[in-house]
């Protein structure tokens, strides 16, 4: 049975919301999952929550349709040339003001998709919003521009903790095993060469070796399509895929990336590292 796991908290935004008590935090679930899936395990810790929801074989299908085309008939060819088991999509949302540059910039949504190369679905995903700590109140550009608002981020973890949590669902989902081949997966290099590692610096603390490298791919459209994309938009349009979500949401964001990953993936694309530190 798939299932996935999120650790989440939302307040007043779009898709379905499971509250608990424990905390006051609650589970955001993105829009392309049905309201009929169900919370069927919970564990947690002092830092971080873990929510594993499965459905029915019906619901399960309808999800994964919803943000995954159907297979080629060759991909078992294809996957076997593959160099990673997962990958894994990213996409931070982070401060920001049209009227001046905030120093520092911080992230305030970090969400992560664990993509399986081998069933081309989304196995788990990592969703957690991040409070500011140098500017910790969000400006109205900030809020229209991501779609989050304050109490989207009002007493959630600072980043150190958000860093420690995600450390550890990379345990929990095996992906800190040596015979396990992962990569991060995302839209241009700001993720990972600019926004974390000039943060962590800011904050004096450290970021683990597997941020190091990472798949853009805009490069590997390029690679593919002979074409350097402008954007998220310019490569879903290129592909005839159907943008989901909401634009500049990181969650949303991770599944439009995950789609055309897909859509590469059946071009018979061979993905490798084309970023790093």
């Amino acid at each position: 049975m798939t299932l996935m796991s999120v650790a989440a908290k939302t307040v007043g935004c779009l898709g379905i919301v499971l509250k608990y008590t424990d905390r006051s935090s609650c589970l955001r679930l993105p829009p392309s999952v049905p309201s009929h899936f169900v919370r069927s395990h919970f564990q947690c810790s002092t830092r971080h929550y873990y929510h594993y929801i499965s459905g029915s074989q019906d619901t399960r299908q309808q999800a994964r349709q919803t943000t995954i085309t159907s297979t080629m008939s060759n991909s078992s060819t294809l996957l076997a040339n593959q160099k990673f088991d997962f990958f894994l999509i990213l996409d931070f949302e982070a401060t920001c003001d049209n009227r001046q540059q905030l120093i520092p910039q911080e992230i305030i949504e970090f969400p992560v998709l664990k993509f399986n190369a081998r069933t081309q679905t989304v196995d788990s995903v990592y969703h957690h919003y991040v409070l500011p700590q140098y500017h910790p109140q969000l400006t109205p550009f900030c809020t229209e521009l991501t779609g989050i608002v304050q109490d989207m981020v009002n007493d959630q973890p600072e980043l150190l903790h958000i860093l420690q949590s995600f450390d550890e669902w990379m345990l929990t989902e095996n992906l800190l095993n040596s015979q396990v081949k992962s990569v991060f997966v995302t839209c241009g290099d700001w993720d990972l060469k600019t926004m974390l590692p000039k943060q962590c610096t800011v904050l004096n603390v450290g970021h683990k070796n597997y941020f190091h490298k990472w798949i853009n791919i805009k490069k590997s459209f390029a690679d593919v399509t002979g074409t350097f994309p402008k954007g998220m938009m310019d490569m879903l349009t290129h592909l005839g895929l159907k943008h989901v979500g909401r634009v500049h949401s990181g969650i949303d964001d991770c599944y439009n990336i995950s789609n055309i990953l897909k859509a590469l993936l059946q071009k018979g694309y061979i993905f490798k590292e084309n970023g790093r530190l």
